[in-house]
């Protein structure tokens, strides 16, 4: 089965900058969080953890949001690889 690039390019291109932005919400309010309980002050940074586990106040993706970061940052993963799989593969043919 022949794999269309342009298809997993066009794909990557449109959902990367729609993933990056749940996965950094993320990491940062994860290190926010990390660093306000190091610091012994977790009671005033206790709003990132809730935007790092997707309680955004009314809006509740808790049992969905990891399940989405998780998808999307596999997704992005495999195309990302791929594409740089075949680069690889027509560079070192090349030569």
């Amino acid at each position: 089965m022949k794999i269309n690039m342009n298809k997993i390019r066009k794909w990557h291109r449109l959902l990367a900058p729609i993933m990056i932005l749940p996965i950094l919400l993320t990491v940062i309010t994860g290190v926010i969080f990390q660093i306000g309980e190091l610091g012994g002050f977790e009671d005033k940074v206790n709003w990132a953890i809730h935007w790092h586990k997707g309680d955004f106040g009314y809006i509740d993706f808790q049992k969905s949001f990891p399940f989405l970061n998780a998808l999307g940052l596999l997704f992005l993963s495999i195309t990302g690889f791929s594409m740089w799989w075949k680069n690889r593969r027509l560079v070192n043919s090349r030569n």
